[in-house]
């Protein structure tokens, strides 16, 4: 490797969009009779490329993410056998079974040449579909059996600031499948309306743009609220401010 392969190019970003969640399942008779008793789901946590695969029952997944991460860590709930789980390699993700939804902390590793910290990432483990409105929490089994499996994903960008050479370079080498412009499936779950068709049963959800500027809409109004809310608490302060110097001063002139 060349001294220039390691200068920082700056001034420049360059982004990668991820996916992480989960899907998640009743488990079959078969299933359970190789699983703890009090078992009653099997699902799979994963970390993928956001877009997904033409005619494809997964979510996500249309680019190999290893040339730029090198492990995928899952610390599961205590209770289960070794919480913590690394994936060396692709596929970024990791099946199991279990009867309770729990955080999952996930750690992703990239590869030397990135020169990068460690990023974690917090996915809090779905099982149970999401109830309309009068619903249980809770479904019992064989509803949520009929309703079939359940996802829950969150879209996000991994943005690399002033890169170095040699990763640029791996990076444009491997650009990545871009996301279909409007949407094609249901979009997922988790940020359909509740009680809506997609909430209760959609099929298999995938990304898309429109879907992405959506999300960059919502938050633009977000910050566009907490800007708005901190100038009133600032006028607000400058105002008790005021007032309590005027009662200083009623207090020193007796």
């Amino acid at each position: 490797m060349s001294a220039n392969e390691r200068i920082r190019v700056r001034n420049l970003n360059i982004y990668r969009p991820i996916i992480y969640g989960n899907t998640a399942r009743v488990m079959t008779p078969e299933e359970k009779q190789t699983a703890p008793p009090d078992h009653t789901h099997k699902w799979t946590v994963a970390v993928r490329s956001a877009a997904s695969v033409p005619g494809s029952d997964a979510v996500g997944g249309a680019d190999d993410l290893s040339y730029f991460i090198r492990r995928v860590t899952f610390k599961l709930h205590d209770t289960y056998p070794n919480p913590t789980r690394s994936i060396e390699k692709p596929p970024f993700e990791l099946t199991e079974t279990g009867w309770g939804e729990f955080e999952i902390l996930i750690r992703i590793t990239f590869i030397a040449e990135a020169g990068e910290k460690a990023m974690q990432l917090y996915h809090h483990l779905k099982l149970h579909p999401w109830p309309a409105p009068g619903e249980p929490e809770i479904p019992p089994i064989d509803v949520a059996r009929a309703h079939g499996p359940v996802h829950s994903w969150q879209y996000d960008e991994i943005v690399f600031n002033d890169p170095f050479q040699n990763f640029l370079n791996i990076l444009t080498a491997n650009p990545p499948t871009p996301l279909p412009r409007a949407p094609r499936r249901p979009v997922p779950f988790h940020i359909a309306a509740p009680g809506s068709l997609a909430a209760s049963k959609g099929g298999t959800p995938e990304f898309n743009t429109q879907m992405e500027r959506e999300e960059h809409a919502r938050l633009e109004e977000a910050k566009r609220q907490v800007a708005v809310q901190t100038e009133a608490m600032r006028r607000l302060l400058i105002e008790k401010q005021s007032e309590l110097r005027k009662l200083e001063e009623q207090l020193a002139a007796g």
